[in-house]
Formats: C-alpha cells, structure tokens, sequence
C-alpha cells in the first residue's frame, strides 16, 4: 500500500519542498507532496544550494498552494511552522513539526533546518515501514 504524504509550509518555497524531497529519495512505497498556505513565487536558491549539497536536485520542483491539491487524499499532513495559516486535511492524519525556515538567514541555518527535517523523514518513514534500506 503507497503512503501518500502532504508537507505543507507558509511559501512552499524553502522547508516543504526540501521534505518533499527527501520523502522521495529516502522513502519506498511512498508518494510526497509539498504547497503552501500562501505560496511564494519559485523554489528558494538557498534550499535548491543546501539540497544539492545531498546530490538531490529541486531547482526544476515547481510552488504551488494549498488549493491546488484540493480533492487529493492523503494518508499524512505534515505542517512546518504554519501552524496559524495551514488548516487540517481531511481524512489525513495530521503532524505539527516546528522547524524554523531557515531561507532568507544565512546558508548554516538552511543547513540546520534541512538537517532537521531530514531527521524527522528518516524518522516518520522508519515509523511507516517505508524508509529505504542503505
């Protein structure tokens, strides 16, 4: 059975796109979205810079709100530091990760922020029997 998950963030330009991401290439069995609660206008560089330093390419991943996957199910709703701005998924259940959006600081605190949403992929695939072996 595929597990479809949803990370949402404010922009959909820096944190869900990098857990997007790293849900696609560490995860089997797996299928990972990413939008925003208000969508900025295209991926950030410095999240495009800190991915590729994993060798995991994001720079042709495209934006998109949260609207645009109304009607889709999925299994989980990870939110990250939307709290206010990102409603509940139906049907999904949901989780709340305060992961602080390190795009627009210096590239460490891309790197901080990247590390530690890719910890709790690691972590939530392991938890779903869906994590790659290594």
């Amino acid at each position: 059975m595929m597990l479809r998950i949803l990370f949402a963030c404010v922009a959909n330009s820096c944190r869900s796109q990098m857990a997007e991401a790293l849900g696609r290439e560490l995860g089997k069995d797996v299928e990972c979205s990413s939008a925003g609660s208000h969508p900025g206008f295209g991926v950030h560089p410095d999240a495009v810079k800190a991915m590729a330093e994993l060798g995991i390419d994001i720079s042709g991943q495209q934006v998109k709100g949260l609207a645009a996957l109304r009607g889709q199910r999925f299994d989980l709703f990870v939110s990250m530091g939307c709290a206010e701005t990102c409603p509940y998924w139906t049907g999904a259940e949901e989780l709340r990760w305060d992961i602080p959006d390190g795009c627009g600081g210096s590239m460490e605190e891309v790197r901080q922020a990247r590390d530690m949403i890719r910890d709790r992929v690691v972590a939530l695939l392991g938890e779903h029997g869906c994590l790659k072996e290594r």
